[in-house]
């Protein structure tokens, strides 16, 4: 297997699609559902790479993504935001979030695979 990626994302539909995504490209899938269990699950597992949806349950994404910066051990993690949201300073909010990068909603698989052959570079 390849790199490991934490999935955080509550819609099932979308976590099935971006999950075949990944393992049709040899990643290993960490799944969370919502923002406590994705911090838990980057404390627990460190991935080497977040897919991180902002609108979740409990806790944002926005939200998550600031406590794993703010954790010395996690912090060289990258982290994707995933969103719906391509509104005009959405794509800043995430970056300032500490976000990494950001892709929207629909996913493009060229764009995915890209960006995480970016962040994978061995």
């Amino acid at each position: 297997m390849g790199s490991r990626i934490l999935v955080v994302e509550d819609n099932a539909d979308n976590r099935a699609l971006i999950t075949e995504m990944l393992g049709v490209m040899n990643y290993e899938v960490i799944i969370a559902t919502d923002g406590e269990e994705g911090v838990k699950k980057a404390n627990a597992e460190r991935p080497d790479l977040i897919l991180m949806d902002i609108s979740l349950p409990k806790v944002d994404g926005l939200t998550v993504a600031r406590r794993i910066k703010a954790t010395p051990e996690l912090q060289h993690i990258p982290i994707i935001a995933l969103t719906a949201h391509a509104m005009v300073g959405d794509r800043e909010r995430a970056l300032d979030a500490g976000c990494d990068d950001y892709i929207s909603k629909p996913i493009d698989l060229r764009e995915l695979a890209d960006k995480l052959a970016r962040y994978l570079q061995a």
